[in-house]
């Protein structure tokens, strides 16, 4: 099986330092891995290189075998997804705001609202779809963004510590849908996280990362 990423040789320099030295590290369809380690492992540059919006100083970066640097970059980023820590949303409607990847693409209204609709169901938030974005909870604004990200259907979704400086309720009530929704959307995930528990629930491989490097992954039980 062709892995859907591979990673060979990656190096990363900024500012005259390495902060990503992976030898070799391969990502296979439909999967999803946890990345986990101190704060400076390289978990969040990791996420952004995947993403291209980063390039690696050296090495390659191969999609279904074929190079990243022959493909369109734009294209790349099509196939891709990306949940940020805190999330950013445009003062305007929840309903707007996860529509707004679908009116970049120059996806049919009839389109946009059948997908917006899904997702606001599947995310448990149909109630807010007309609510200005300012006046969501950290909790509603992190499903938001899920929805955002989700409606998309990537082929890659990087979830950057998606529960951040959520309470212990709202945190549990995410996991237990997105333990549902993840396996169903189909997309090979990876989420970085400083929290087993949150890995255990939500993957099937686990990660560590220090000082820029992949030290250990290890399947996690059924």
């Amino acid at each position: 099986m062709v892995p859907l990423l591979e990673l060979e040789k990656i190096t990363l320099v900024r500012s005259g330092r390495t902060v990503l030295d992976i030898e070799d590290f391969q990502l296979l369809e439909r999967t999803r891995t946890a990345f986990m380690g101190p704060n400076g492992a390289g978990k969040s540059t990791l996420l952004l290189l995947l993403a291209g919006l980063l390039t690696p100083t050296t090495g390659a970066i191969r999609y279904r075998g074929q190079d990243l640097r022959s493909l369109n970059l734009d294209l790349w980023r099509q196939r891709t997804a990306m949940v940020l820590q805190e999330p950013v949303l445009l003062d305007r409607s929840v309903r707007r705001n996860i529509e707004l990847g679908l009116i970049i693409r120059k996806r049919p209204a009839p389109e946009r609202k059948r997908k917006v609709d899904e997702w606001l169901e599947r995310l448990n938030i149909t109630v807010l779809a007309d609510r200005s974005a300012r006046a969501l909870s950290g909790g509603e604004a992190r499903r938001v963004s899920l929805a955002r990200a989700l409606v998309l259907e990537p082929e890659l979704l990087l979830l950057d510590e998606p529960f951040n400086s959520l309470d212990e309720d709202t945190t549990n009530n995410l996991i237990n849908d997105l333990r549902r929704i993840l396996p169903e959307s189909g997309a090979t995930t990876i989420l970085v996280t400083h929290h087993r528990e949150e890995a255990v629930a939500l993957v099937e491989t686990l990660c560590r990362m220090e000082s820029g490097r992949i030290v250990s992954c290890r399947q996690l039980p059924a």
